[in-house]
């Protein structure tokens, strides 16, 4: 059916239904199930869920409470993080959010936001804690599925800090006991693998079970990025080029091995 003629059999302005389907404003129950009969769709399951996941779209999420705290591309990504079904990350430089103890994340945000103040840093640490206790306890949990760069396991992070030099231990132990889940990956690409698609800087792509496409979420120094599957090809090339670094990558067990060898010669050093 072509939109101005859904539009003027709902008796609505052409644009409201534009600005719906292109996800930039909410849909009510009511104009929700309008559209269902208009479709044809009256199964009770199947009116029920999306009137659902309707409602579900106007609660708050538990980040909103951070928005002073947040860039606003971060605080889009947070709302598709939390929906994903299937997460995929690389990082070169630094082990993942979803990853980090509190520790290691405040060493990491004084470094790149030494400039906003304690208080702000301990928000952002907690905004980080609290997105792995969100999807943690999410039934079913997501996939994930995380690529590092060996520098990621390898950087004492903290070690310089008075008491500081049992932050990446303890940060590794983290990491190995998350590559031992059921739903979640790690391997590695070795320093001795050289130079790969990677090096360009880390990137994150979500996807979902309903048919959302794909997201992709960049962050470098100047700020982010977020991209949705559909508006851009970039998203496309970033998939490629995730299943492309696996060939520089230990596998899984490899992978694990290697974390267990930084954790034992960092541990040697305290």
């Amino acid at each position: 059916m072509l939109q101005d003629e859904v539009a003027r059999a709902l008796d609505w302005s052409p644009s409201k239904l534009i600005r719906i389907e292109g996800g930039t404003v909410g849909i009510s129950t009511t104009d929700l199930q309008a559209l269902l009969r208009h479709y044809g769709v009256n199964g009770d399951g199947e009116v029920g869920r999306l009137t659902d996941l309707a409602r579900g779209s106007r609660e708050r999420g538990w980040w909103q409470a951070y928005q002073a705290d947040l860039d606003p591309n971060f605080r889009a990504y947070l709302g598709y993080e939390m929906g994903a079904s299937y997460i995929r990350q690389f990082e070169g430089a630094l082990v993942p959010g979803l990853l980090q103890t509190e520790d290691y994340a405040k060493v990491v945000l004084r470094e790149y936001r030494g400039d906003i103040g304690e208080e702000a840093i301990a928000s952002l640490a907690e905004i980080r804690m609290s997105r792995q206790d969100q999807l943690r306890d999410r039934d079913p949990a997501p996939d994930q599925f995380y690529i590092l760069d060996e520098a990621a396991i390898r950087r004492r992070v903290g070690a310089t800090l008075p008491g500081g030099k049992g932050i990446m231990p303890a940060q590794l132990r983290v990491v190995i006991d998350a590559a031992q889940r059921s739903n979640t990956i790690i391997e590695i690409i070795p320093f001795d693998h050289g130079a790969h698609f990677g090096m360009k800087g880390p990137f994150t792509l979500l996807e979902f079970d309903v048919d959302l496409g794909e997201v992709l979420y960049l962050e470098n120094a100047r700020g982010s990025d977020l991209t949705l599957m559909g508006r851009d090809v970039t998203v496309a090339e970033y998939r490629e080029a995730f299943e492309g670094l696996r060939k520089w990558t230990y596998d899984a067990d490899r992978s694990l091995e290697l974390l267990q060898e930084a954790l034992d010669q960092m541990s040697a050093a305290l």
